[in-house]
């Protein structure tokens, strides 16, 4: 049986996830502390105590759900859980990169810090906001962006599953858009609560700041391939990686694409590494016919067979 790791993005975060990890393993407790260090802040003590509105600030979640979900990976490759592939959802793919080999949880969570810093800047200066549009294909939601751009700028940044897209873009744009969503018949049409445009042009800021870190440090090729947000294609190779994170940030990140691939490739058996169960109820959307699980707390971990 062909397993991928699925590592979580923003959203999946809750007050008090990685407690067990960081009393009961000495892995959780060794890169918790590392966190504290590297964010120069007390990261644990906002995960373990919130409040929830501080958790969910772009700044605090994007690191304390990297942390709990590398925790979570490197965890089960210490049993010799070992994937035939992974994948991450935006955010996630740092995660799953961690795991792969491709740099240290240090320099990972160096990248997140800087990253998740930018993207609240970069929010800051463009504003911009997203909405999940469900019950319309992808090519209706191109037509409708297409449509928007009159209003500004408005694009499809997530392509998560059958007849569940999310956009992003100018605050107006998007508003636009999502009236014209109703008017074709969308299900449901829902503002996200973000702190901008992320996978979209607004995010140019953002991009600039990153894309000099991404050049200053070393990418090793992965353990095994990764999924890539921005072309749904495996990749091994570093300079790749590279490109493909400095991509990310400006561009849509293809989902459903990213799953049908892997289980194009012999995949089976899906596993959620992280906080929450977004990914897990995504993938049955996409095919019921795999099996999804995921993987949250250290007793998970413990009674976890590849079997």
């Amino acid at each position: 049986m062909k397993t991928a790791f699925l590592f979580p993005g923003q959203a999946s975060q809750k007050v008090g996830m990685g407690v067990d990890l960081y009393h009961e393993t000495d892995l959780g407790k060794k890169y918790f502390d590392l966190a504290n260090k590297i964010m120069g802040l007390d990261l644990r003590d906002i995960i373990f105590n919130g409040p929830d509105e501080t958790l969910k600030q772009t700044q605090f979640t994007q690191p304390a759900i990297y942390l709990v979900s590398v925790i979570l990976g490197e965890l089960l490759l210490q049993k010799n859980i070992i994937p035939f592939a992974v994948t991450g959802h935006s955010l996630g793919e740092y995660s799953a990169l961690a795991i792969s080999g491709a740099f240290s949880f240090e320099t990972g969570l160096k990248l997140i810090k800087l990253r998740a810093e930018s993207m609240q800047k970069a929010g800051e200066i463009m504003n911009g906001t997203m909405a999940a549009i469900i019950g319309l294909d992808k090519d209706k939601i191109e037509e409708i962006c297409g449509k928007s751009n009159e209003k500004g700028i408005v694009v499809p940044a997530n392509f998560n599953a059958p007849g569940q897209i999310v956009i992003s873009g100018e605050v107006e744009a998007v508003n636009y858009a999502m009236n014209l969503a109703k008017e074709a018949g969308a299900r449901k049409v829902i503002m996200l609560n973000v702190s901008g445009a992320f996978h979209s042009p607004l995010m140019s800021n953002a991009k600039e700041a990153l894309t000099d870190k991404l050049n200053s440090i070393e990418i090793s090729d992965t353990n095994f391939p990764i999924y890539s947000n921005v072309t749904a294609k495996p990749v091994i190779k570093s300079e790749e990686i590279r490109e493909r994170l400095i991509q990310q940030l400006e561009n849509a990140i293809l989902w459903q694409d990213s799953i049908l691939n892997m289980i194009k490739d012999g995949v089976t058996n899906f596993l959620e590494v992280g906080p929450g169960r977004i990914l897990q109820g995504l993938t049955k959307r996409i095919d019921r016919n795999v099996n999804s699980s995921g993987i949250e707390t250290n007793n998970d971990v413990n009674s976890y067979t590849n079997e």
